[in-house]
């Protein structure tokens, strides 16, 4: 029997992915749109309106649906808009998905559900949620409605590659306000591309083998050093790669007088790595491409977008 999946941000920058990822298997495809039009790409897919901010638009969305992949969120803005739309509509999807007996709910949620830290090799039922604003407050709160309920939880750390707008404008921002590295950028992070990621979403919705209720990091096995992830970003945007050398003192005076949030260092000063491998291999699928290829590949969305004359 092909099943029917519903596919909530199927037009944001992971969800489409999602979508056409799922395009490629043999499954009913339904794709819930809230304002953005459906990439011309996608012409032809089944949709359904509705707002995860309204909760009375979302009944019956999940009629008829066996499998639910949830990508929409909220990212920025304040307290109140992430609550409604995160915690307060993914509940009530979930609560929607219940009384239409769907079988499986899988949600994209993100790592900065843990706050800050240092991290290495870290496992989820390791690792104690601690969010520090309100995106990642309420983005746990949708995980714990999703979990309850026997989905799973899919956790991220830097998402990258076409029609990306947060990690590389981001870090281009960072590099423009630093006076130079720090320490030599001694740190590692947990990057995936987004078409990876969309594998990774799709073989958990649709895979028996990952259990139920359960929570797993999602990116490349093989942790990326910050420099060259940095470098990368210099050369797209480019900018000149930081020569000298700064301490994290004059580092973070200089985010701040720049206006933005000095604890942003941490990203490029501590190690921000996650045990991936356990999903790969649960799911039978191969990792893609190394960042270097990855990044490669974008390299000329990254190019556009972060031209100086454009910023």
């Amino acid at each position: 029997m092909t099943p029917t999946v519903l596919v909530t941000g199927g037009s944001g920058f992971v969800g489409r992915r999602v979508v056409r990822e799922l395009r490629r298997q043999a499954v009913g495809l339904r794709v819930l749109r809230h304002r953005s039009p459906v990439p011309a790409a996608d012409d032809g897919l089944q949709t359904v309106a509705a707002d995860l901010a309204d909760p009375r638009t979302l009944r019956g969305v999940c009629a008829g649906v066996d499998v639910l992949v949830h990508c929409a969120a909220q990212i920025g803005g304040d307290e109140a808009a992430n609550h409604a739309v995160n915690a307060r509509g993914t509940a009530a999807l979930v609560a929607e998905a219940r009384r239409a007996g769907v079988g499986r709910i899988v949600q994209l949620s993100t790592a900065s559900v843990y706050g800050r830290g240092v991290f290495r090799d870290a496992r989820p039922e390791e690792l104690e949620r601690r969010p520090g604003s309100p995106t990642s407050r309420s983005r746990a709160l949708a995980e714990d409605a999703v979990l309850a309920e026997g989905g799973v939880v899919l956790r991220p750390h830097l998402v990258y590659g076409d029609g990306d707008r947060w990690v590389g404008p981001g870090l281009a921002r960072l590099l423009r306000a630093l006076p130079g590295a720090v320490d030599g950028w001694p740190a590692r992070s947990t990057l995936i591309d987004v078409r990876d990621l969309a594998r990774l979403l799709v073989g958990a919705a649709l895979a028996p083998t990952v259990g139920r209720g359960a929570v797993h990091h999602a990116g490349h096995p093989e942790p990326v050093p910050v420099r060259a992830l940095l470098a990368a970003v210099a050369e797209a945007a480019g900018l000149p790669r930081p020569e000298r050398e700064v301490d994290e003192r004059a580092a973070r005076a200089a985010l701040a007088a720049d206006g933005l949030d000095p604890d942003r260092l941490d990203l490029l000063t501590k190690d921000h790595v996650f045990e991936c491998g356990r999903l790969w291999a649960g799911l039978g699928l191969e990792p893609g491409a190394p960042f270097a290829a990855g990044f490669r590949r974008a390299a000329p969305w990254y190019r556009e977008l972060l031209a100086p004359v454009r910023l």
